[in-house]
């Protein structure tokens, strides 16, 4: 069910690289703001398309794949002028052919796709011979970059001055290159890989036997020494394992088996992974940890060293239950580091090949909480969005291509049964990107290069079966005692019973426990007289120093969704009460939601009953559903999200919502327009309109409900025209003079009178206001030729106005009888006028 929506690159990007799933387009390199190094995996040669065709065929489309196939073949282009990562290009796009030949060849086997020659693996070949002039260096260590069209060296290159690369970029290159070979009988390719990599395990610091993360392609000196199982290793080991698996060559698994014991002894502190220095390998190198780590549980399943796999992935999936997803880099104490999350597949990874080892129900629970965060809180309209926070639920308009290529295979082969799967994926290995290479592959002819000289391999570094899980484990329970200890230790690192810092998208000012938290950060409320909150923080005034940067963090979090709500200010909406005695008299300025209906776009607006919603804040189901269904509900502002109210009253079946704010004395009069922003998540679920009231017009609609008891409302993004709503019964009913709530403030003679009696108004005690301040009712006086009402003195600001419409002849000696239909006309049509100038100076 995650599938179709997703794959919507071809009607939204294609022909370009990447899907931005924000704004619905392609993005091309060039013609976007530069990301720096992340745009040299972008080469013009539709990389989301390539990078996704073997996930096409495992997912069963087969007509799907058939049709990218031959886009691929005739629209694709690899001579471009432009310079594109080495590492990128091998695993996404020259994997993604070789996945997608591979895939083509097995359909064709089985009497589909019979039109295919082996196109796609000729443009492998093409690619390969691309990339080899990377390579020309004395170590056989390849630049970190190349020109498509020119190769490295030359002007027009515009590369091949760099003399550093990472070790992972370097070595993650034999199962391509080697398939590639395999493929098409030429041991070019693989020779290549190959040489690379004995090149980096001679430079292997030998004390130790781990590798630093940059090294000097031209000297084979480590420019960075320190040493881990994330970001800038992380493939080379998975491809030392890999390269035995698919190749056979017994020299590749007893250099993995080298490295793995060094880093168990140095680097694995179950359940962390740390990175240490080369030379000192006793010596922490950092107190954080990055993200990429999360497929070395995974890889472990592979070397069949289950235990400290589950307590990794338990660390990380803790982790990743307090924010949702697993950080770019977070702390030893589980604390986020860098906040971004470009909805990388390793967590998910790692959790298939658990499950696969052990069958545990645990990891299918875990893949399902993957799989309900990326729905609940990536996606997006055109796709799913990389997470620029992680602690905000902010989003980036980007959407890698590894995330169709590998997330979507994991977690359907996490979920699929053996039935759902076109072919047997044990007959295949996962290159990092998780390109399916076929194993048969072993048996190819190729000329491979010889080992180094004087290298002899040692028995006592095999291990040649992977442990069976049963009889490790025989109790059930064990594997949950391992995790437990885990899970506490997480949970004790988050101060407030184990919970992550307060989120500024949370934050309620009227939340008791949200305003200790803000104390505990050194952050003070104070309350504006406007109804607005000015938070001030002093970071000496925290009770930690972690609880301060917590704080400085909300500060930030806080000011970048201000900032976000002002760059999406809308225009004031309208609450105008059009039931009697007001038939649209009384218009109350309101705030607008940044979700749910929109009223600009309604000719109409929303007309309909008001009624209290039970709770009156809205934040659970509420209990008088059947009494707000088809009506407009009432809500107090607090306790909860806006678009969770909406939510709830929605659910109800309410047609509309009205939020008054809790704040007493607010008033849109003195304070700025109040908008109502979403929870930071997708709240295309919510189609009703959803209005806010400050405290003094809240108060009138609520006087209103009171007395009258069926109150009936219009929505809407301005006052309509009262002829225009009112029935002719209704008219008629306006033909008979009626009293004025006690409640409004109301001038002297009143406006309207029910009774049947004539009465003296000079000064009737009566007549005082309950509310002074909450309407402005202009006084309805002529001049000497009779000429209707005198123009319009609004309230001062965006705040609550009733335009008078009086269905009376002036005042003679306390005398008073009705006008005509038509001279009321008249009035109101002269009113609206001048209510209509107020409305737009005010604005």
């Amino acid at each position: 069910k995650i599938l179709p929506r997703s794959l919507c690159c071809s009607d939204h990007a294609y022909p370009a690289d990447e899907l931005m799933p924000l704004t619905c387009r392609g993005r091309v390199r060039g013609l976007e703001p530069s990301r720096g190094d992340v745009d040299d995996a972008l080469g013009k040669f539709s990389l989301t398309l390539i990078d996704t065709l073997d996930t096409l065929a495992l997912l069963n489309k087969t007509a799907e794949f058939e049709k990218a196939v031959r886009r691929v073949v005739t629209d694709v282009r690899l001579d471009n002028d432009i310079v594109v990562s080495v590492f990128e290009t091998n695993i996404r796009v020259l994997g993604g052919l070789l996945g997608g030949h591979s895939m083509a060849v097995m359909l064709k086997e089985s009497g589909r796709m019979l039109w295919y020659q082996d196109e796609l693996l000729h443009m492998a070949k093409d690619l390969g011979l691309r990339l080899l002039p990377a390579f020309n260096t004395s170590s056989g260590l390849p630049y970190p970059r190349v020109n498509l069209r020119f190769g490295v060296r030359g002007p027009e290159t515009r590369t091949g001055t760099e003399t550093d690369t990472c070790t992972a970029c370097a070595g993650t290159i034999i199962l391509e290159f080697a398939a590639l070979s395999r493929f098409t009988g030429d041991p070019t390719f693989e020779a290549h890989a190959r040489r690379a990599l004995d090149f980096l395990w001679e430079k292997r610091q030998r004390n130790s036997n781990l590798v630093g993360t940059t090294i000097n392609i031209h000297s084979g000196e480590w420019v960075r020494r320190d040493s881990g199982v994330g970001a800038g290793i992380d493939s080379y080991y998975e491809y030392l394992l890999k390269a035995y698996i698919l190749l056979g060559d017994d020299q590749f698994l007893q250099r993995f088996n080298t490295h793995y014991a060094s880093i168990m002894k140095y680097i694995s502190q179950p359940p962390l992974l740390l990175d240490v220095h080369i030379h000192k390998p006793l010596l922490p190198a950092r107190t954080w940890m990055d993200s990429l780590l999360a497929f070395f549980p995974g890889l472990q399943v592979l070397k069949g060293d289950i235990r400290p796999a589950i307590e990794t992935h338990e660390m990380l999936y803790q982790v990743t239950k307090k924010h949702n997803f697993l950080p770019e880099a977070f702390t030893t104490d589980f604390r986020v580091h860098w906040a971004q999350h470009p909805l990388r597949p390793e967590f998910a990874e790692s959790t298939y090949f658990l499950y696969k080892a052990t069958r545990d129900p645990y990891y299918l629970e875990v893949g399902r909480t993957i799989l309900e965060n990326l729905n609940r809180f990536a996606r997006v309209p055109c796709g799913f969005a990389a997470m620029k926070d992680v602690r905000t639920g902010s989003h980036e308009d980007r959407m890698d291509s590894f995330f169709l290529a590998e997330m979507f295979k994991y977690l359907f082969l996490l979920f699929a049964e053996e039935e759902d799967l076109p072919f047997n994926v044990e007959d295949y290995i996962f290159t990092t990107e998780a390109h399916l290479l076929p194993l048969s592959l072993s048996t190819a002819s190729n000329s491979q290069a010889p080992t180094l000289a004087g290298e002899e391999l040692d028995d006592s570094n095999f291990e040649w079966t992977c442990p069976n899980t049963r009889l490790l484990f025989p109790d059930p329970a064990f594997p949950r005692n391992l995790r437990e200890p885990i899970r506490s230790a997480v949970d004790k690192s988050y101060p407030g019973m184990g919970r992550p810092p307060l989120r500024a998208q949370d934050f309620m000012a009227n939340n008791p426990e949200h305003l200790e938290l803000l104390r505990r950060m050194g952050v003070s409320l104070i309350h504006l007289k406007d109804g607005r909150v000015q938070l001030v923080q002093h970071a000496t005034q925290a009770v930690s120093a972690v609880a301060a940067e917590d704080g400085m963090r909300f500060m930030q979090e806080m000011m970048e969704l201000s900032s976000q709500q002002q760059k999406e200010q809308l225009p004031p909406r309208a609450v105008q009460i059009i039931s009697p005695p007001f038939f649209g008299r009384v218009v109350l300025t309101a705030g607008p939601a940044q979700f749910g209906m929109d009223l600009s776009k309604s000719s109409s607006g929303v007309r309909g009953f008001v009624t209290i919603a039970e709770p009156y804040n809205g934040c659970s189901v509420l209990s008088n559903g059947e009494i707000v269904a088809g009506r407009i509900a009432l809500l107090q502002r607090g306790q909860c999200m806006f678009a969770e109210k909406a939510r709830h009253i929605q659910k109800a079946g309410a047609i509309g919502g009205i939020v008054i704010d809790d704040n007493e004395g607010s008033s849109s009069d003195t304070a700025p327009l109040f908008q109502m922003a979403g929870d930071g998540r997708n709240t295309d679920d919510v189609t009703l309109p959803l209005l806010f009231l400050f405290h003094k017009e809240g108060n009138i609609l609520l006087e209103a409900l009171k007395e009258y008891r069926e109150v009936e409302v219009l929505l809407s993004d301005k006052a309509r025209d009262r002829g225009e709503m009112l029935s002719e019964t209704e008219y008629e009913k306006m033909g008979k003079p009626c009293r004025a709530p006690c409640w409004m403030a109301v001038s002297t003679p009143p406006l309207w009178d029910c009774s049947t009696e004539e009465k003296d108004h000079t000064s009737p005690a009566s007549s005082e206001p309950v509310h002074q301040s909450q309407v402005t009712i202009q006084e309805q006086t002529t001049d000497d030729s009779g000429v209707g009402p005198e123009s319009v003195q609004p309230a001062e600001g965006l705040g609550s106005y009733v335009p008078v419409a009086v269905g009376e002849e002036p005042a003679v000696d306390g005398d008073h009888s009705s006008q005509s239909v038509d001279s009321l006309m008249a009035d109101w049509e002269e009113d609206l006028e001048a209510f209509k100038q107020m409305e737009k100076d005010e604005l």
